[in-house]
């Protein structure tokens, strides 16, 4: 028996390797032999003897049904199937082929006059089903259990119509293979679909262990974020890695498959309840209208891209410094404008906010409305290093591109500011928060442009979050870096985000700085441990010696705070929407804050970093840093000149004389 299985193996394996024409021609001969020996065995059965032939005219009749019935065959396109990917209804075919040889065998003994039994006719026509249909349905049964073997096993989470649609998709595709599916829901646990069956959550243990699970699919379809939190709750000890489908409303537009397997969404481990966004305050500042984004290529300015050309403005100018950037947007949203067939002027331009007679040009020659102003140096460290730049990006930028909005008779200019800006330790946050101060100075000194800011935490997915970092760091085997292990920040997803600010540009009445209800900070050491555990790893440490991923803690970088604010001061007033606060915050009058300005821009000029920083600390800001200044050029141009003085001195320095007597 073992010598026969080996046999078959090595003729399917044979036949596998075959090229495609070599399978076709493989496939008549096999179904040549097959029909002969259902002739032979119908007959044979209905005499109740072996049948041997006598006679031209029996070898005849056989040869024409055979012949005949491959053409049929062919004809009905059964050589052009893959079997691999054989559907069930594909043996329809193969019956109605069979069905027609068995009338072309009657047929051909009855003009031939052959002397068999009238009966083995639909004898034969049930042995060559059973042959010709069986032979493929073990060709594909054995093809598909390699198949099986190679896929990767996995646990759908769902057994609702996103998890019947994602069985089917995995199927077609051939890389994952799922051996159960784990439901909520009481009433479907215990019955089958598709051949897998629905367990409770209680069996995940033993199904994981038993089948020797890696990976857990969830697709829960349109749950709520704090359901899915709750099931990662629940899942996050378990030894899986734990991935998800592509959100349900992107599968519905065409921009996903449900067969697009992605890491887990961290928003989802915050399990913070959605913002619902005011239609009428979303799109108050947008439609019909001319709308700058500055920054249009970073990780805000394009979300707030995406989201104004739904809006229907009648032209969105793209402000940008980088040219790449630019370009990944503009061809981005010139896609969505023909998937979803909407009808907006694209103007992509290069420019830096710190050039005003750009600015002047573009807000003049485009007849520009509404600005957002996502442009910023945001990186903390970076701009410590380099703080000469990063004040004039962040505050002298804001400055030029306000002044520009106010004489261009702009009507809206919105400031995406940052958490950062209260109270801030390091010259990111004081940057951003002079320019807070700019525009309510601003604000208060003319009644053309109505100026707001926008103030939020960290954003998931940004170029500067922690979340793309630590997935590369566990992809990579560790360590996952954590500043210090107390650290805490506010999260939001950048969509949210980008929905604040919409709407946030509709309520203000002029020098408002408007905040989130973001709900309780995120401890960065915990988010790091619940992203290894989710991405089927252990943390390494003195409790678990034989972990995967070791924590390192770093120590806080050069301005960074244990903790962010969002109020520098008490009692935030209410809003039209319930989840967006104003802030009640004092401002420098414009002539004051001008005087101000103007040293600063000078200190810069000069690149003179002390006299930054000591006029920030002078400032109404609340700057309070928290190292020494970081200027990589103001540092080693101090090394220098020390240098200098240290050769001056030295070859300066009177020579010692010797008295001969």
């Amino acid at each position: 028996m073992r010598f026969v299985q080996e046999f078959m193996k090595k003729i399917l394996d044979l036949l596998l390797g075959m090229p495609r024409s070599g399978k076709r021609v493989f496939s008549v001969l096999s179904d040549t032999v097959l029909l002969a020996f259902s002739l032979w065995s119908a007959v044979s059965l209905r005499l109740g003897e072996p049948f041997i032939p006598a006679g031209l005219s029996i070898y005849i009749c056989f040869a024409l049904t055979i012949t005949a019935s491959v053409v049929v065959f062919a004809r009905l396109g059964l050589y052009r199937a893959i079997i691999r990917y054989l559907s069930l209804q594909a043996f329809s075919v193969v019956l109605v082929g069979v069905s027609t040889s068995a009338v072309l065998f009657a047929a051909s003994s009855f003009l031939l006059h052959v002397p068999i039994p009238r009966s083995a006719t639909l004898i034969y026509l049930g042995f060559a089903f059973l042959f010709v249909g069986g032979s493929r349905m073990l060709v594909r049964g054995y093809v598909q259990g390699i198949d099986r073997r190679k896929r990767e096993k996995v646990i759908i989470y769902g057994a609702g119509s996103a998890g019947l649609q994602l069985l089917t998709a995995l199927a077609q595709a051939g890389e994952y293979q799922p051996v159960a599916y784990i439901d909520d829901d009481k009433t479907k646990q215990g019955t089958v679909i598709q051949g897998i069956r629905i367990y409770g959550r209680h069996h995940l243990d033993d199904l994981i262990a038993k089948n020797q699970v890696d990976t857990l699919l969830i697709a829960i379809g349109k749950a709520s974020r704090s359901s899915r939190s709750r099931i990662l709750d629940y899942l996050e000890p378990l030894p899986v890695q734990v991935k998800t489908i592509p959100d349900m409303a992107d599968i519905v537009s065409g921009r996903a498959r449900i067969e697009q397997i992605r890491d887990i969404d961290i928003d989802d481990l915050l399990g913070r309840k959605k913002i619902d966004a005011v239609p009428e305050l979303v799109s108050a500042c947008i439609e019909d209208k001319v709308v700058l984004v500055s920054g249009a290529g970073g990780s805000i300015g394009s979300e707030l891209c995406r989201h104004i050309v739904r809006l229907n403005p009648a032209r969105l100018v793209m402000f940008e410094q980088s040219e790449y950037g630019l370009y990944r947007i503009e061809r981005e949203l010139k896609a969505m404008l023909h998937d979803e067939s909407l009808n907006v002027e694209l103007v992509a331009i290069i420019g830096s906010v710190q050039n005003r007679t750009r600015i002047d040009a573009v807000l003049k020659s485009f007849q520009v409305e509404t600005i957002y102003h996502a442009a910023a140096y945001k990186h903390v460290p970076m701009v410590e290093h380099n703080m000469v730049e990063g004040l004039r990006n962040n505050l002298f930028g804001t400055l030029r591109l306000a002044e520009a909005a106010v004489e261009a008779e702009v009507k809206t200019f919105v400031l995406i500011s940052t958490d950062k800006a209260v109270r801030p330790t390091n010259i990111m946050g004081a940057s951003k928060r002079m320019a807070e101060l700019v525009l309510q100075g601003l604000d208060q000194h003319q009644d053309i442009t109505r100026f707001c800011m926008v103030r939020f935490g960290n954003v998931l997915g940004s170029s500067g979050s922690v979340v793309p970092l630590f997935r590369a760091q566990i992809k990579n085997g560790g360590p996952v870096t954590v500043t210090h292990e107390d650290i805490t920040r506010y999260f939001m997803t950048i969509p949210e985000a980008v929905q604040l600010v919409l709407q946030a540009s509709s309520m203000g009445q002029g020098g408002d700085v408007f905040i989130l209800d973001m709900g309780k900070s995120v401890r960065i050491a915990d988010l790091a441990r619940r992203m290894i555990h989710l991405m089927g790893h252990t943390v390494l440490d003195d409790d678990d010696p034989d972990g995967d991923i070791k924590i390192e803690y770093s120590g806080l970088r050069p301005g960074e705070k244990l903790y962010e604010e969002l109020l520098i001061g008490d009692n935030p007033l209410g809003t039209e929407h319930p989840q967006i606060m104003k802030a009640q915050e004092s401002f420098l009058p414009w002539k004051d804050l001008k005087a101000l300005l103007k040293e600063m821009d000078q200190a810069c000029l000069k690149h003179d970093c002390h006299r930054v920083r000591e006029l920030l600390l002078n400032a109404p800001t609340g700057f309070q840093p928290t190292s020494p200044i970081e200027d990589l050029v103001s540092i080693q141009s101090d090394i220098r000149e020390r240098h200098l003085r240290n050769v001056v001195a030295v070859t300066t320095r009177p020579k010692s004389t010797t008295l001969v007597n």
